[in-house]
């Protein structure tokens, strides 16, 4: 950068120091304004503030996320305090003026905070705020929007990100997250909101408080999911992955008769440092390691894993001998299964880029399926929908009182299942090879690629659309430009290779600066018969698919 150019960046991280309201951040910036006339620190500290300052943190379908800190690239009160301000500017114009807004907020640092922020800026716009009185899972707040009849929810919450990051998630009145074109007009609503307008806004208090009657109604309706016949033994172990699940699971399982999980105790409590976990996700390698060891010692028939905000689930079992994770596809296969056999009426749906599985169970128990773009902005809106999910461990198995990923519900069902089939004389893993002897086995894996450069993205993209693959394992398969749309869904940045057998889709990450690319091969039922033989001839398939489409990506 310019000497003129450096002079403007200081001069702006001066006045946002001026309109800063928070401490922390204040004192932040202030040591890197300090830096600034040390040789030595100098360089460093413009390297920092070039990032803090590289622009307003992008409003989209998923709100904000990003890094916690001092500047508008970065999440903190100014940010928040611009975004709850233009969320109630667009709320006002679309016909909502005075109504309810109910606002969560997880246990990360400054979570509360940002709640608060949000909390006393619209009800200053006039608005009537309900705001939880301590951490809550995200699908609290998705099923208070609905309960307490709400123009508008407001999670702050970063999910599964690093313990550095936060975030900022928008429902609108009908539970479902907000998507396109929504987006672009909040965000240009923010616009009129900069640091120096947002530390005049109107605050005021007088929000109220929402606690345990929000829990005890989520938790009585969740208790309603299991019929009373069901059988409930199941011993199991939980991990709330150092996030505020714990709570909310212990109360849902007691409700609906299951005895308590065995806890992961160094996980079991809220703890911003995430101090176990290297990323605090149940998908990442280790992540569930002390859950694992506590399932071996205590005999336990499953292990269920809930991300930070209790929205997503994971689960383990033991397969072939051992215990290991089930993927988000394969936990999706047997929760859609289990929907359809309860008797649930209504539409199952997943993703594009999760298992062409959930659609033949679909068909060949008579029950319509719909394919989705990514997300659960949109598998949520499906209407009459019984299930959806997505392959990253999120599932909707209550889509009548909370249109998202759930991952209290779906750790309830999923109880549910596994004591059915425990009364049965059966496994998760048994379940499974049942499935796949009927529809065949249907293994995925994703290559994924992260980037220095986002143009690098573009340019894979290009490559593979410019030269697409005729086959892939042998196999002929045909191409599909999912920007062109069609087939029940709107146009999407992403290529789809089918064959008889062979599934792929290749599309830029919606959150991170990643390529990835969603694999699925299938084998016969008469080869997945074969149970562990089949599994195995699987994994090495798609290690061959992986290597085949790194190649036709160039990267």
């Amino acid at each position: 950068m310019t000497k003129k150019q450096d002079t403007k960046l200081i001069d702006e991280a001066r006045a946002w120091l001026a309109a800063d309201p928070d401490a922390d951040t204040r004192r932040h910036l202030g040591q890197q304004l300090r830096q600034l006339d040390d040789p030595t620190l100098r360089e460093d500290a413009l390297a920092q503030l070039r990032s803090q300052f590289s622009g307003f943190l992008e409003f989209g379908t998923a709100g904000l996320r990003g890094k916690t800190g001092p500047g508008p690239s970065r999440m903190n009160r100014v940010v928040v305090g611009a975004a709850a301000a233009g969320i109630g500017l667009w709320l006002n114009d679309n016909g909502h003026a005075g109504g309810k807004v109910l606002i969560g907020y997880d246990a990360r640092w400054k979570s509360d905070e940002f709640a608060r922020e949000s909390a006393e800026i619209l009800s200053g716009q006039g608005f009537e705020v309900l705001l939880t009185s301590e951490p809550t899972p995200t699908p609290l707040v998705a099923f208070g929007v609905r309960h307490n009849e709400c123009v508008a929810g407001i999670v702050v919450t970063a999910s599964h990100n690093p313990p550095q990051d936060n975030g900022y998630k928008v429902y609108l009145g009908d539970g479902s997250q907000i998507i396109p074109p929504t987006d672009s007009e909040i965000a240009a609503h923010i616009e009129n909101f900069p640091p120096e307008t947002v530390a005049a806004l109107d605050r005021v208090d007088t929000y109220q408080m929402v606690g345990e009657e929000l829990l005890a109604a989520y938790t009585a309706h969740a208790a309603t999911l299991v019929p009373a016949e069901a059988p409930r033994d199941v011993v199991w172990v939980h991990t709330a992955m150092h996030g505020v699940g714990s709570k909310t699971m212990r109360d849902v399982a007691a409700a609906a008769g299951f005895s308590a999980g065995i806890e992961v105790s160094e996980q079991a409590e809220p703890d911003a440092d995430f101090p176990t976990v290297a990323f605090p996700n149940p998908e990442e390698k280790g992540a569930i390691d002390l859950a694992l060891a506590l399932a071996e010692s205590s005999d336990a028939d499953v292990v269920i894993a809930n991300d930070p905000d209790a929205d997503r689930c994971a689960v383990a079992s033991r397969v072939d001998g051992s215990w290991r994770m089930l993927t988000g596809d394969e936990l999706g296969a047997l929760l859609g299964d289990a929907i359809i056999s309860s008797g649930a009426p209504g539409v199952l749906a997943n993703s594009v880029v999760s298992s062409t599985l959930l659609a033949k169970i679909a068909q060949a128990a008579g029950r319509e399926h719909v394919t989705t773009l990514t997300g659960f902005k949109w598998i949520g809106r499906v209407p009459d929908m019984a299930f959806g999910y997505e392959e990253a461990i999120g599932y909707c198995c209550d889509p009548r009182s909370v249109p998202d990923k759930d991952g209290l519900t779906a750790a309830l069902t999923v109880l549910r299942l596994v004591a059915e089939l425990k009364a049965a004389g059966k496994t998760l893993e048994d379940r499974l090879n049942e499935i796949a002897a009927t529809h065949g086995l249907h293994a995925t894996s994703q290559l994924s690629v992260r980037v220095d450069n986002i143009s690098e993205i573009a340019d894979a993209m290009a490559r593979l659309r410019a030269n697409p693959p005729k086959e892939l394992l042998g196999e002929p398969v045909t191409y599909r430009d999912l920007l062109e749309g069609g087939a029940g869904l709107p146009p999407t940045d992403g290529v789809e290779l089918t064959g008889e057998s062979i599934h792929v889709v290749t599309r830029p990450s919606g959150t991170e600066p990643k390529l990835k690319c969603y694999l699925e091969v299938v084998l016969s039922p008469t080869d997945s018969s074969a149970g562990t033989a089949a599994r195995t001839m699987a994994t090495a398939l798609l290690a061959g698919l992986r290597e085949e489409m790194a190649q036709a990506l160039g990267v």
